[in-house]
């Protein structure tokens, strides 16, 4: 926490949160007549501004950890993770996570392929619950948006739902509830292709527009979504709704999150509108959550592969560790200033 703090506030607040592209943004707007104070100007300042943002990170984040997951192949991997086993291996599986893509329906087809390979289903569930909930793009989204404290804490917490999430689903023995395609034994060892600089930046710049051409659409659907609720819906409606008055806004806002399909940097927005709007933290980060994990789309691609009793312990697991942190970080909100 100390080391983030030295960072200073021109790197936590021009690098990560770019005020200087909020003003540049602002003022470009004002020299073609907007007002950026207006409902409309402000809704479009919002939408410019977080898109551009994004975007630079989304392809700076996803450069940098495609040049890393390039000298960690899905072999190597497996390799690495069957070295442990118990509780260490589910703390593997939920690390390899944060090196791996950024959204639910990217991670399944890797988790296929461990199951496959024969690696124990608690690892290969604490993996697909940390993939697209926990990644250095997540951290480095919420820094920019929240602070570094709450970036940390956010991980920790993440962290921890993978590698306990895995450990219920392991101690279930529910191997049976595996599609028969997807069971299998580890293949036979592969030689893996030494890999010069010059081609891990080709394969780190096709991963990153690879990756911006899945998920564009889903930040201009999220970025317009914060900047509606940021500029039109008022803070009483949000607060009554998702408020700390509303017990029940923490598991009403992880349901909500569930049915929409986006990753960190779609659903980062949308999260910034709704605290902006005063709900609390742990609402806001349990709805990220639930909107990164157990989207329709990827729970419909996963079911191909898992049957109904083993899906249901997946989201249950999820569900409630989404909701207890949620409540978590509502309670200990004043301390992450």
């Amino acid at each position: 926490m100390a080391a983030l703090e030295a960072m200073g506030p021109f790197v936590l607040d021009q690098l990560l949160k770019m005020q200087w592209l909020s003003l540049l943004v602002a003022r470009l707007l004002g020299t073609v007549g907007v007002d950026t104070t207006s409902k409309l100007g402000g809704t479009l300042q919002f939408f410019v501004y977080d898109t551009v943002k994004i975007v630079i990170l989304l392809c700076v984040l996803i450069f940098v950890v495609s040049w890393v997951q390039s000298y960690f192949p899905p072999e190597r991997s497996r390799k690495i993770m069957g070295r442990f086993s118990g509780m260490g291996g589910n703390v593997v599986g939920a690390l390899l996570g944060t090196v791996t893509p950024f959204c639910s329906c990217s991670s399944i087809p890797i988790f296929m392929g461990f199951t496959r390979a024969g690696l124990p289903l608690g690892v290969t569930f604490s993996f697909l619950i940390s993939s697209p909930m926990v990644d250095l793009g997540s951290l480095v989204l919420i820094m920019s948006v929240f602070g570094p404290g709450v970036a940390v804490a956010y991980t920790a917490v993440g962290l921890a739902i993978a590698v306990v999430g895995g450990g219920i689903i392991q101690h279930l023995h529910m191997e049976d509830q595996l599609a028969d395609f997807v069971r299998g034994e580890a293949p036979a060892d592969i030689q893996s292709v030494a890999l010069t600089k010059a081609d891990r930046a080709r394969y780190a710049a096709s991963e990153t527009w690879s990756t911006f051409k899945k998920v564009g659409p889903y930040i201009l659907l999220g970025v317009g979504m914060g900047a509606l609720i940021h500029n039109w819906i008022p803070r009483q409606l949000v607060e009554a709704v998702l408020g700390g008055a509303n017990p029940l806004a923490v598991p009403l806002a992880t349901l909500v999150g569930a049915p929409i399909y986006a990753d960190t940097f779609g659903a980062i927005p949308i999260a910034e509108a709704l605290f902006l709007k005063g709900v609390g933290l742990g609402t806001v980060l349990a709805f990220m959550m639930s909107v990164t994990t157990l989207s329709i789309p990827s729970l419909t691609m996963l079911s191909r592969a898992i049957r109904p009793r083993l899906m249901a312990a997946f989201v249950g697991v999820c569900l409630v560790g989404m909701v207890i942190s949620g409540y978590v970080f509502n309670s200990i909100q004043p301390l992450l200033g």
